[in-house]
């Protein structure tokens, strides 16, 4: 297909997108043909290391071979079924995600997307302790696709959604490069937790229910909370009776160079847990995992959640050989190897290019956040969109991120199977951006991203 049919499509069928989305503007670029590994080739036939893995997907590779394969055998037998009844693909997904969930978790559902997951877990968490305020942090996001996970993705501006669900709200951000009382850590104690949990006990009008944050908030500007504070956290929530839910929409599944982010946090077990993104290997599904205790409780006052396609046999059986992939070809291990060589050449770029204020991350899921002024740390948000667009030009494709309404931080979540010769690849493309985006900025006109 070509661009000027594609244009047309997308002015006269395809919905209308807000421009200052990160979903905007897509008409303008690359139209993909076709996947593989750790690239996707575009309708020109140009070629591009994805190192945003797709939506976050694709962090097995593009069409990984065991993937492909079970879902060509599955096919065969079984794509539908109901949820009245079970199916051998859902049995085996349920023992197989079982056995290597951390204790002592074990239960779990599968629904579709992040977001159903989402708002599963909180129903959960609502019909297992009877509360009802639910707390997130003021970075946080985790979906768009239903009234309560909008109002709990506080990184979106709430007012563009008119009304909020009841009972949510935010906590302070532990943003210890941006921390929003300038104080230092360790030093500061998690004053801002303190002052957080103080202001919302005069908020709550009854018993509240539970947190959910991310083990690395991805979305929110790939921050990653300081040692110590999520175990903190879980003292705090057992004084007030609530639970502790984790979104690994974007952390778990070895992403982290753990197995869960969660691990990533000493003593910050979640009650409640959710995964996707990857976990379908590229097909969507969902889960949320729990305790035997809290799964009992919850279901005890009639909690139960589902989709039409939530236990698709396709899709499970999709998840049950994503997870083995996983643990057989020790993904989190790559995930940590990637981690290591993306550092040292960050660090290397760090000591010509000061446009570099902070790289943050673990495993294939880092930051690098860019600042005009390392003192002063002045988001680079124009030298950050010139990066971004130069990279894509030379062939390689990231995603931008900020922090309360900055665009200045570069996410890069390249697929665990990334060779060492597509990171050294990929190193060179950005550096060669950031030295580019530096001069501009030296030379006193803020650079401005290409036509």
């Amino acid at each position: 297909m070509d661009r000027s049919h594609a244009r047309e499509i997308v002015a006269n069928w395809m919905f209308p997108t807000v421009k200052s989305s990160y979903m905007g503007g897509a008409e303008d670029r690359p139209i993909i043909a076709k996947s593989e590994g750790s690239t996707f080739t575009d309708t020109d036939g140009k070629t591009y290391l994805d190192f945003q893995s797709g939506q976050m997907g694709a962090a097995l590779g593009h069409q990984h071979p065991r993937i492909v394969h079970t879902i060509t055998e599955t096919m065969k037998t079984l794509l539908h079924s109901t949820n009245t009844m079970l199916n051998v693909p859902r049995l085996k997904l349920h023992e197989t995600l079982g056995r290597i969930l951390p204790k002592p978790l074990a239960r779990s559902l599968f629904l579709v997307s992040g977001s159903d997951a989402i708002e599963a877990s909180i129903d959960l968490a609502r019909k297992a302790t009877g509360g009802l305020d639910v707390l997130g942090f003021h970075s946080g996001l985790h979906g768009s696709t239903s009234y309560l996970t909008r109002s709990l993705s506080f990184a979106w501006s709430r007012r563009k959604h008119t009304v909020v669900a009841p009972a949510t709200s935010s906590i302070m951000t532990p943003n210890c490069y941006r921390c929003p009382l300038k104080l230092q850590q360790p030093s500061c104690q998690f004053a801002c937790m303190k002052i957080s949990l103080e202001l919302a006990d005069a908020n709550f009008t009854s018993q509240p229910a539970a947190f959910i944050g991310e083990p690395i908030l991805s979305a929110g500007g790939v921050i990653v909370p300081p040692p110590g504070y999520y175990k903190v956290l879980r003292r705090e929530l057992e004084k007030r009776g609530m639970l502790m839910i984790f979104d690994e929409s974007q952390t778990g599944l070895g992403k982290t160079g753990n197995l869960f982010g969660f691990q990533l946090h000493a003593g910050a077990q979640p009650d409640i847990m959710t995964l996707s993104k990857h976990f379908g290997g590229g097909l969507p599904i969902s889960a949320v995992v729990t305790t035997d205790e809290i799964a009992e409780r919850a279901v005890g006052n009639g909690y139960f959640a589902t989709r039409s396609h939530a236990t698709d046999p396709l899709l499970c059986a999709a998840g049950e050989e994503s997870v083995k992939i996983v643990v057989e070809e020790d993904m989190s291990g790559k995930a940590k190897r990637i981690e290591t060589r993306i550092k040292a050449a960050l660090e290397e770029m760090a000591k010509e290019i000061d446009l570099i204020g902070d790289v943050r991350g673990h495993g294939v899921l880092l930051g690098i956040e860019l600042v005009t002024d390392r003192d002063k740390k002045t988001p680079a948000d124009a030298a950050t969109e010139k990066v971004a667009q130069d990279c894509q030009d030379a062939g390689l494709i990231f995603q931008l991120r900020g922090y309360q309404g900055t665009k200045n931080i570069i996410r890069l979540v390249p697929p665990m199977t990334t060779t060492d010769e597509e990171v050294d690849r990929a190193m060179a493309i950005l550096r060669d951006a950031l030295l580019a985006a530096q001069a501009g900025v030296k030379a006193g006109a803020p650079a401005q991203a290409a036509d």
